[in-house]
C-alpha cells in the first residue's frame, strides 16, 4: 500500500524541490479529451496533425500543466494544498513518447495568508523547456499521511 505525506507551510523552506516523471502516451491523450472536452483534431487526427506546423499530434497545452497540479497535490506540498492561482508559458509542443519531468522550487512564502510561491519548469527527455511558471499554493498547516487512492484501469474502445 502506498501513502502520500505531505510537507506543511512550517516545514516548507525557500530553495525546497520536487520532481516527478510523466510519458505521454496515446491513452492520455484521450482521456484527457473525453475529461475537459476539447477534441481540437490536432490532439487526436493523425492527418489533419500532419497539415499543421508541427507535423503530428500534440498534447493539450493544459495536460502538461495538469501534471504540475498532480506534482504539487501529492508531492510538495502534497495533500491538504489549494490552488490559489497559476500563470503558464507553453514553450513548446509535448508529442506522443514524451517524457517529462516535472520541477517545482519553493521561491517565497507569505507568512500572513500561509502561502507559498512555486516556480514550476516542464522539460522533456532533450531536455528542453516545454512550460514554465509560478503557482501560487496554500500549503497544509497540519501534517498529513494518507493512503495513495488506487484508480481503477480504465480501457479505451
Amino acid at each position: 500500500m502506498q501513502h502520500l505525506e505531505n510537507f506543511t507551510f512550517d516545514e516548507l523552506t525557500v530553495g525546497d524541490k520536487a520532481s516527478t516523471e510523466r510519458t505521454l502516451v496515446e491513452k492520455d491523450l484521450i482521456l484527457f479529451a473525453a475529461a475537459s472536452g476539447d477534441v481540437n483534431p490536432i490532439h487526436l487526427d493523425t492527418d489533419y496533425a500532419a497539415k499543421t506546423p508541427f507535423k503530428q499530434r500534440i498534447a493539450h497545452g493544459i495536460w502538461s500543466g495538469s501534471l504540475i497540479s498532480a506534482t504539487i497535490a501529492t508531492v510538495m506540498p502534497g495533500p491538504g494544498s489549494v490552488y490559489l492561482g497559476q500563470s503558464l508559458k507553453f514553450m513548446r509542443p509535448v508529442v506522443l513518447g514524451d517524457t517529462l519531468k516535472i520541477e517545482l522550487e519553493i521561491i517565497s512564502k507569505n507568512e500572513r495568508k500561509k502561502s507559498v510561491e512555486i516556480k514550476c519548469t516542464v522539460t522533456n527527455q532533450d531536455g528542453k523547456t516545454v512550460v514554465k511558471g509560478v503557482a501560487d499554493v496554500l500549503a497544509p498547516a497540519e501534517k498529513q499521511t494518507v493512503e495513495r487512492p488506487t484508480l481503477p484501469e480504465i480501457s479505451l474502445s
